[in-house]
């Protein structure tokens, strides 16, 4: 376990340090993991999440079409009309970000939500950079808001029996749902601030954007719906999600073609696939795998339980900020799944109610991945994003805007489940 540990760590700091290539960092220490027996041949395929490559996949190709379609230069030319400056454009995204990711996965929103931004900065002439961090990281905070918003509140829906509505209202109080929006008002201001000195007008000049094709923007708003509809049906394949975007990006590529006259017209959405983020998230799975099979988080999580104590106040602290620590640097998906029965248990043990619990972990765990770069697969895939458009990310300008905003986030939705559940 030891070894896993300095491995795991290792990584990471070398993705930190050399930023361009992280995917290539995470499948070289994947392999390790695997050559060094530290993640067995017969877990391999286990501990890949093919229901996120896929959808990243499908949702790139649909995004690509969308692009095309020149529908987000159109929505930017809609937002830039209604706002009076550069930072109410960037907090008017940011905001819209996260409703959708409240019923999206975060991924697929900021795929969703990056073009139109793209475009914005585009006829600003200004740099992107901090924009699509801050829909990033809007996307993630969003997740924990209702029972299909991330993977880690449909774990806890599952383990706890909660339905969509009870992320509402839960044992006669307001649910987690308007925890999150709390945080998310305090958030909002945290990119208010970031982006105080953009002051700059936004000026309506020439013609408006004319859209050349509306299917590629019917198909990713069905790619929404369908994404909600699913979230209801029990016993779902595991892929659903990510078949449902790479199937309606094969529709898109064959109305493309038919369209074009033309086989050759599939090739730039196809190419549009970033597969270097696709590699990093590929060499993380395999790493948490590893981690997982030997013993790590276990042993994390079985740390956790010792440091509360018997006491409820400390032990719902170590919960919250520990999470919001740990998922900053692996997958939070992995954590909430092994945290979940043990939190049960502590809770038992204390003879109190565990929804304290469930709500403090579920918050910390989904916010902590905006504290880094790789904490979360929506700030990869903003990542990955930038690269593709030539622009290089500093862990300084993620920093700059994930920390304080996690903090903003995390603080009020800390003391409201407190003084609400405790």
């Amino acid at each position: 376990m030891i070894y896993a540990m300095i491995l795991f760590a290792v990584t990471y700091v070398l993705m930190l340090v050399f930023s361009k290539y992280r995917p290539y960092i995470a499948l070289a220490s994947a392999l390790v993991f695997i050559a060094c027996g530290m993640l067995p041949l017969d877990q391999i395929l286990g501990a890949i999440d093919f229901n996120v490559l896929l959808m990243i996949a499908g949702t790139m190709g649909l995004v690509k079409l969308f692009i095309d379609s020149r529908m987000p230069a159109r929505l930017a030319d809609l937002v830039m009309a209604r706002v009076p400056n550069v930072q109410m454009a960037v907090v008017a995204l940011s905001l819209f970000a996260g409703v959708i990711s409240a019923f999206v996965d975060n991924v697929a929103t900021v795929l969703m939500v990056a073009p139109v931004a793209l475009a914005i900065c585009k006829k600003l002439n200004t740099n992107p950079v901090p924009l699509i961090i801050s829909v990033a990281v809007s996307s993630n905070l969003q997740g924990a808001a209702t029972l299909v918003g991330d993977t880690t509140a449909i774990m806890l829906g599952s383990y706890a029996d909660m339905t969509f509505l009870d992320f509402f209202w839960y044992l006669g109080k307001p649910g987690i749902f308007f925890a999150v929006e709390l945080g998310a008002l305090a958030s909002l201001l945290i990119v208010a601030w970031v982006f105080r000195r953009e002051k700059g007008a936004i000026t309506q000049e020439g013609e408006k954007t004319v859209v050349t094709d509306y299917v590629p923007t019917a198909l990713l708003v069905l790619s929404i719906l369908l994404l909600i509809a699913v979230s209801f049906v029990p016993n779902k394949p595991a892929i659903t999600n990510g078949l449902i975007c790479t199937a309606l990006f094969v529709v898109g590529l064959v109305y493309t073609c038919i369209k074009e006259k033309t086989v050759k017209s599939a090739v730039e959405p196809l190419k549009s696939i970033d597969f270097q983020t696709i590699g990093l998230l590929l060499g993380l799975f395999l790493m948490i795998g590893g981690i997982t099979h030997m013993g790590v988080i276990d042993k994390v999580a079985e740390l956790l339980s010792k440091m509360g104590g018997g006491n409820v106040f400390v032990l719902y602290t170590v919960i919250v900020w520990a999470s919001v620590l740990i998922s900053a640097f692996i997958d939070n998906i992995p954590y909430v799944a092994t945290m979940l029965p043990v939190v049960t248990g502590l809770a038992a043990a204390l003879g109190i109610d565990p929804t304290l619990l469930y709500f403090g972990l579920l918050s910390g765990a989904t916010l902590g991945g905006n504290c880094t770069p790789i904490g979360a697969s929506a700030n990869i895939t903003g990542i990955g994003i930038l690269r593709k458009e030539g622009y290089t990310v500093t862990n300084k300008d993620f920093f700059r805007i994930g920390i304080p905003f996690t903090l903003a986030a995390i603080i009020p939705a800390y003391l409201y489940f407190w003084f609400l559940y405790a």
